[in-house]
Protein backbone atom coordinates (compact mmCIF):
# COMPACT_ATOMS: atom_id res chain seq x y z
CA UNK A 1 0.00 0.00 0.00
CA UNK A 2 2.77 2.42 0.97
CA UNK A 3 4.68 1.64 -2.20
CA UNK A 4 1.51 2.08 -4.24
CA UNK A 5 0.83 5.47 -2.67
CA UNK A 6 4.35 6.57 -3.43
CA UNK A 7 3.96 5.55 -7.05
CA UNK A 8 0.77 7.60 -7.40
CA UNK A 9 2.23 10.68 -5.78
CA UNK A 10 3.41 13.23 -8.31
CA UNK A 11 6.46 15.27 -7.62
CA UNK A 12 6.69 18.96 -8.63
CA UNK A 13 9.51 18.11 -11.02
CA UNK A 14 7.15 15.98 -13.09
CA UNK A 15 5.07 19.01 -14.05
CA UNK A 16 6.10 20.58 -17.32
CA UNK A 17 5.28 24.01 -18.66
CA UNK A 18 5.24 24.72 -22.39
CA UNK A 19 8.07 26.82 -23.71
CA UNK A 20 7.07 30.33 -24.65
CA UNK A 21 8.20 32.11 -27.75
CA UNK A 22 7.78 35.65 -28.89
CA UNK A 23 4.78 36.38 -31.14
CA UNK A 24 7.04 38.64 -33.19
CA UNK A 25 9.20 36.69 -35.66
CA UNK A 26 11.64 39.58 -35.74
CA UNK A 27 12.49 38.82 -32.09
CA UNK A 28 12.97 35.09 -32.59
CA UNK A 29 15.92 33.27 -34.10
CA UNK A 30 15.42 31.80 -37.55
CA UNK A 31 13.90 28.32 -37.18
CA UNK A 32 15.92 25.47 -38.62
CA UNK A 33 13.14 23.78 -40.60
CA UNK A 34 15.20 22.73 -43.56
CA UNK A 35 16.68 24.93 -46.28
CA UNK A 36 14.46 27.49 -47.96
CA UNK A 37 13.89 26.35 -51.51
CA UNK A 38 13.18 28.17 -54.75
CA UNK A 39 9.60 26.94 -54.39
CA UNK A 40 9.33 28.75 -51.06
CA UNK A 41 10.44 32.03 -52.61
CA UNK A 42 8.06 31.58 -55.54
CA UNK A 43 5.27 30.90 -53.08
CA UNK A 44 6.10 34.08 -51.18
CA UNK A 45 5.81 36.03 -54.45
CA UNK A 46 2.17 34.82 -54.58
CA UNK A 47 2.03 34.24 -58.32
CA UNK A 48 -1.72 33.64 -58.18
CA UNK A 49 -2.14 37.38 -57.62
CA UNK A 50 -0.16 38.40 -60.72
CA UNK A 51 -3.21 38.32 -63.05
CA UNK A 52 -4.45 41.33 -61.08
CA UNK A 53 -1.33 43.20 -62.20
CA UNK A 54 -1.49 41.95 -65.77
CA UNK A 55 -5.20 42.55 -66.42
CA UNK A 56 -5.23 46.37 -66.16
CA UNK A 57 -2.19 46.65 -68.44
CA UNK A 58 -3.86 44.42 -71.04
CA UNK A 59 -7.07 46.47 -70.87
CA UNK A 60 -5.21 49.78 -70.90
CA UNK A 61 -3.08 48.76 -73.87
CA UNK A 62 -6.15 47.65 -75.79
CA UNK A 63 -7.90 50.95 -75.03
CA UNK A 64 -4.84 52.86 -76.25
CA UNK A 65 -4.69 50.81 -79.43
CA UNK A 66 -8.38 51.53 -80.08
CA UNK A 67 -7.56 55.23 -80.50
CA UNK A 68 -5.18 54.75 -83.44
CA UNK A 69 -3.37 52.25 -85.65
CA UNK A 70 0.01 52.41 -83.88
CA UNK A 71 0.88 49.81 -81.26
CA UNK A 72 3.53 50.93 -78.75
CA UNK A 73 4.60 47.43 -77.74
CA UNK A 74 7.83 48.50 -75.98
CA UNK A 75 5.98 50.90 -73.68
CA UNK A 76 3.25 48.30 -73.17
CA UNK A 77 5.81 45.70 -72.05
CA UNK A 78 7.44 48.28 -69.78
CA UNK A 79 4.05 49.02 -68.19
CA UNK A 80 3.58 45.29 -67.68
CA UNK A 81 6.98 45.03 -66.02
CA UNK A 82 6.19 47.90 -63.65
CA UNK A 83 2.85 46.34 -62.68
CA UNK A 84 4.28 42.86 -62.06
CA UNK A 85 7.33 44.15 -60.16
CA UNK A 86 5.14 46.31 -57.93
CA UNK A 87 2.80 43.40 -57.26
CA UNK A 88 5.65 41.11 -56.24
CA UNK A 89 7.15 43.89 -54.13
CA UNK A 90 3.81 44.36 -52.36
CA UNK A 91 3.60 40.64 -51.68
CA UNK A 92 7.06 40.48 -50.10
CA UNK A 93 6.62 43.63 -48.01
CA UNK A 94 3.23 42.35 -46.86
CA UNK A 95 4.94 39.11 -45.85
CA UNK A 96 7.40 41.17 -43.82
CA UNK A 97 4.92 43.61 -42.25
CA UNK A 98 2.26 41.04 -41.34
CA UNK A 99 4.94 38.66 -40.14
CA UNK A 100 6.60 41.00 -37.65
CA UNK A 101 3.16 41.99 -36.29
CA UNK A 102 2.23 38.35 -35.74
CA UNK A 103 -0.77 38.66 -38.07
CA UNK A 104 0.30 35.64 -40.13
CA UNK A 105 1.09 33.42 -37.13
CA UNK A 106 -2.08 31.33 -37.54
CA UNK A 107 -3.11 32.05 -41.11
CA UNK A 108 -5.06 29.53 -43.19
CA UNK A 109 -3.27 29.92 -46.53
CA UNK A 110 0.30 28.97 -47.44
CA UNK A 111 2.87 29.75 -44.75
CA UNK A 112 4.73 33.04 -45.12
CA UNK A 113 8.51 33.36 -44.96
CA UNK A 114 8.60 35.84 -42.09
CA UNK A 115 5.87 34.30 -39.95
CA UNK A 116 7.36 30.81 -40.30
CA UNK A 117 10.70 32.06 -38.98
CA UNK A 118 12.53 30.34 -41.81
CA UNK A 119 13.90 33.58 -43.26
CA UNK A 120 15.15 36.63 -41.39
CA UNK A 121 12.54 39.42 -41.58
CA UNK A 122 15.11 41.92 -42.84
CA UNK A 123 15.93 39.66 -45.77
CA UNK A 124 12.26 39.52 -46.82
CA UNK A 125 12.00 43.30 -46.48
CA UNK A 126 15.12 43.91 -48.59
CA UNK A 127 13.81 41.68 -51.37
CA UNK A 128 10.50 43.54 -51.39
CA UNK A 129 12.32 46.88 -51.60
CA UNK A 130 14.48 45.58 -54.45
CA UNK A 131 11.35 44.83 -56.47
CA UNK A 132 10.05 48.33 -55.70
CA UNK A 133 13.36 49.78 -56.90
CA UNK A 134 13.23 47.78 -60.13
CA UNK A 135 9.66 48.96 -60.74
CA UNK A 136 10.79 52.53 -60.15
CA UNK A 137 13.64 52.20 -62.66
CA UNK A 138 11.38 50.82 -65.38
CA UNK A 139 8.81 53.50 -64.59
CA UNK A 140 11.50 56.16 -64.90
CA UNK A 141 12.41 54.78 -68.32
CA UNK A 142 8.76 55.13 -69.39
CA UNK A 143 8.69 58.73 -68.16
CA UNK A 144 11.89 59.58 -70.03
CA UNK A 145 10.62 57.91 -73.20
CA UNK A 146 7.22 59.65 -73.13
CA UNK A 147 8.27 62.96 -71.57
CA UNK A 148 5.42 62.74 -69.06
CA UNK A 149 7.46 63.90 -66.07
CA UNK A 150 4.42 64.52 -63.90
CA UNK A 151 3.93 60.77 -63.81
CA UNK A 152 6.91 60.50 -61.48
CA UNK A 153 4.52 61.65 -58.75
CA UNK A 154 2.06 58.92 -59.75
CA UNK A 155 4.77 56.30 -59.56
CA UNK A 156 5.89 57.53 -56.15
CA UNK A 157 2.28 57.41 -54.92
CA UNK A 158 2.02 53.80 -56.11
CA UNK A 159 5.09 52.76 -54.11
CA UNK A 160 3.96 54.67 -51.02
CA UNK A 161 0.51 53.08 -51.22
CA UNK A 162 2.08 49.65 -51.69
CA UNK A 163 4.19 50.03 -48.55
CA UNK A 164 1.53 51.48 -46.26
CA UNK A 165 -1.01 48.79 -47.15
CA UNK A 166 0.36 46.73 -44.26
CA UNK A 167 3.54 48.69 -43.42
CA UNK A 168 4.12 51.63 -41.11
CA UNK A 169 2.53 52.38 -37.75
CA UNK A 170 -1.02 52.75 -39.07
CA UNK A 171 -1.37 50.61 -42.21
CA UNK A 172 -4.60 51.40 -44.05
CA UNK A 173 -5.17 47.70 -44.77
CA UNK A 174 -5.78 47.25 -41.03
CA UNK A 175 -8.54 49.88 -40.98
CA UNK A 176 -10.96 48.72 -43.67
CA UNK A 177 -9.47 50.82 -46.48
CA UNK A 178 -7.73 48.09 -48.44
CA UNK A 179 -10.44 47.79 -51.07
CA UNK A 180 -10.49 51.55 -51.68
CA UNK A 181 -6.78 51.73 -52.43
CA UNK A 182 -6.81 48.48 -54.41
CA UNK A 183 -9.60 49.86 -56.62
CA UNK A 184 -7.72 53.12 -57.17
CA UNK A 185 -4.26 51.71 -57.85
CA UNK A 186 -4.97 48.25 -59.35
CA UNK A 187 -7.90 49.58 -61.33
CA UNK A 188 -7.86 53.26 -62.21
CA UNK A 189 -4.17 54.14 -61.96
CA UNK A 190 -2.82 50.96 -63.58
CA UNK A 191 -5.28 50.93 -66.49
CA UNK A 192 -5.50 54.64 -67.20
CA UNK A 193 -1.77 55.12 -66.73
CA UNK A 194 -1.08 52.38 -69.28
CA UNK A 195 -3.46 53.99 -71.77
CA UNK A 196 -2.11 57.49 -71.25
CA UNK A 197 1.57 56.73 -71.83
CA UNK A 198 0.68 55.04 -75.13
CA UNK A 199 -2.11 57.24 -76.50
CA UNK A 200 -1.91 60.52 -74.48
CA UNK A 201 -5.68 60.43 -74.11
CA UNK A 202 -8.21 58.59 -71.99
CA UNK A 203 -11.17 57.34 -74.04
CA UNK A 204 -14.39 56.13 -72.49
CA UNK A 205 -13.43 52.48 -72.91
CA UNK A 206 -10.28 53.02 -70.85
CA UNK A 207 -12.32 54.38 -67.92
CA UNK A 208 -14.86 51.56 -68.07
CA UNK A 209 -12.12 48.95 -68.34
CA UNK A 210 -10.31 50.53 -65.39
CA UNK A 211 -13.43 50.27 -63.24
CA UNK A 212 -13.84 46.61 -64.19
CA UNK A 213 -10.20 45.81 -63.38
CA UNK A 214 -10.51 47.56 -60.03
CA UNK A 215 -13.65 45.61 -59.12
CA UNK A 216 -11.98 42.29 -59.86
CA UNK A 217 -9.00 43.27 -57.70
CA UNK A 218 -11.35 44.20 -54.85
CA UNK A 219 -13.15 40.86 -55.23
CA UNK A 220 -9.87 38.97 -54.85
CA UNK A 221 -9.02 40.96 -51.73
CA UNK A 222 -12.46 40.19 -50.27
CA UNK A 223 -11.99 36.46 -50.88
CA UNK A 224 -8.57 36.63 -49.24
CA UNK A 225 -9.88 38.51 -46.19
CA UNK A 226 -12.94 36.25 -45.89
CA UNK A 227 -10.56 33.30 -45.64
CA UNK A 228 -8.65 35.01 -42.81
CA UNK A 229 -11.59 36.68 -41.05
CA UNK A 230 -11.26 34.76 -37.77
CA UNK A 231 -7.50 35.23 -37.54
CA UNK A 232 -7.77 38.91 -38.45
CA UNK A 233 -10.36 39.49 -35.72
CA UNK A 234 -8.11 37.79 -33.19
CA UNK A 235 -5.09 39.96 -33.97
CA UNK A 236 -7.05 43.20 -34.36
CA UNK A 237 -6.71 43.54 -38.13
CA UNK A 238 -9.90 45.40 -39.03
CA UNK A 239 -10.32 44.61 -42.71
CA UNK A 240 -13.55 45.54 -44.48
CA UNK A 241 -14.59 41.89 -44.14
CA UNK A 242 -14.09 42.01 -40.37
CA UNK A 243 -16.09 45.25 -40.17
CA UNK A 244 -19.11 44.14 -42.24
CA UNK A 245 -19.13 40.39 -41.53
CA UNK A 246 -19.31 37.24 -43.64
CA UNK A 247 -22.73 37.63 -45.23
CA UNK A 248 -22.20 41.22 -46.38
CA UNK A 249 -18.78 40.22 -47.71
CA UNK A 250 -20.33 37.42 -49.75
CA UNK A 251 -22.88 39.83 -51.22
CA UNK A 252 -20.21 42.42 -52.00
CA UNK A 253 -17.93 39.81 -53.56
CA UNK A 254 -20.76 38.72 -55.85
CA UNK A 255 -21.44 42.30 -56.94
CA UNK A 256 -17.75 42.97 -57.58
CA UNK A 257 -17.43 39.86 -59.79
CA UNK A 258 -20.63 40.41 -61.77
CA UNK A 259 -20.54 44.21 -62.24
CA UNK A 260 -17.66 44.08 -64.78
CA UNK A 261 -19.83 41.92 -67.02
CA UNK A 262 -22.54 44.57 -67.00
CA UNK A 263 -19.83 46.97 -68.16
CA UNK A 264 -18.85 44.50 -70.88
CA UNK A 265 -22.43 44.33 -72.14
CA UNK A 266 -22.38 48.12 -72.55
CA UNK A 267 -18.98 48.03 -74.26
CA UNK A 268 -20.27 45.37 -76.63
CA UNK A 269 -22.57 47.99 -78.13
CA UNK A 270 -19.45 49.80 -79.35
CA UNK A 271 -17.03 46.86 -79.63
CA UNK A 272 -19.06 43.73 -80.53
CA UNK A 273 -16.27 41.27 -79.69
CA UNK A 274 -16.60 42.36 -76.05
CA UNK A 275 -19.44 39.85 -75.81
CA UNK A 276 -16.73 37.19 -75.59
CA UNK A 277 -15.79 38.50 -72.16
CA UNK A 278 -18.92 36.75 -70.86
CA UNK A 279 -17.03 33.48 -71.29
CA UNK A 280 -14.95 34.52 -68.29
CA UNK A 281 -18.04 33.75 -66.21
CA UNK A 282 -17.03 30.10 -66.58
CA UNK A 283 -14.40 30.90 -63.95
CA UNK A 284 -16.25 33.70 -62.15
CA UNK A 285 -19.47 31.82 -61.34
CA UNK A 286 -17.67 28.88 -59.65
CA UNK A 287 -15.75 31.42 -57.57
CA UNK A 288 -19.03 32.97 -56.43
CA UNK A 289 -20.44 29.53 -55.65
CA UNK A 290 -17.43 28.66 -53.50
CA UNK A 291 -17.65 31.94 -51.58
CA UNK A 292 -21.29 31.23 -50.73
CA UNK A 293 -20.98 27.52 -49.92
CA UNK A 294 -17.48 27.02 -48.49
CA UNK A 295 -17.10 24.98 -45.32
CA UNK A 296 -13.38 25.31 -44.73
CA UNK A 297 -11.49 28.62 -45.13
CA UNK A 298 -8.87 26.91 -47.31
CA UNK A 299 -11.54 26.43 -49.99
CA UNK A 300 -11.44 30.19 -50.54
CA UNK A 301 -7.91 29.88 -51.91
CA UNK A 302 -9.52 28.27 -54.96
CA UNK A 303 -12.08 31.08 -55.17
CA UNK A 304 -9.25 33.61 -55.05
CA UNK A 305 -7.39 31.87 -57.90
CA UNK A 306 -10.57 31.57 -59.99
CA UNK A 307 -11.34 35.27 -59.53
CA UNK A 308 -7.84 36.21 -60.66
CA UNK A 309 -8.27 33.98 -63.70
CA UNK A 310 -11.64 35.63 -64.40
CA UNK A 311 -9.96 39.04 -64.41
CA UNK A 312 -7.29 37.88 -66.86
CA UNK A 313 -9.77 36.21 -69.24
CA UNK A 314 -11.98 39.29 -69.12
CA UNK A 315 -9.03 41.57 -69.88
CA UNK A 316 -7.98 39.41 -72.81
CA UNK A 317 -11.47 39.58 -74.31
CA UNK A 318 -11.61 43.37 -73.97
CA UNK A 319 -8.16 43.71 -75.55
CA UNK A 320 -9.34 41.67 -78.52
CA UNK A 321 -12.50 43.76 -78.75
CA UNK A 322 -10.59 47.05 -78.63
CA UNK A 323 -7.98 46.14 -81.24
CA UNK A 324 -10.24 44.06 -83.49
Amino acid sequence: MAASSQRKKKTPSAKRTPARTSGNPAKRPVVEAGPVTVSDWIGAARLRTLPLAIAPVVIGTGAARSTGPEFHWVIALACLAVAVLLQIGVNFTNDYSDGIRGTDAHRVGPARLTASGRVAPRTVLVIGLVFFALAALVGLAIVVRTGQWWMLAVGAACIVAAWFYTGGKRPYGYYGLGEVFVFVFFGLVATLGTTWVQAFELPQQAWLGAIAAGLFACAVLLANNLRDIDQDREVGKRTLTVLIGRRATQVLFTLFVLAPFAIAVFLALLFPIAWLSLLALLAGLPAILIVWTYRQPKELVTALALTSLTALLYAGALFWAFVG
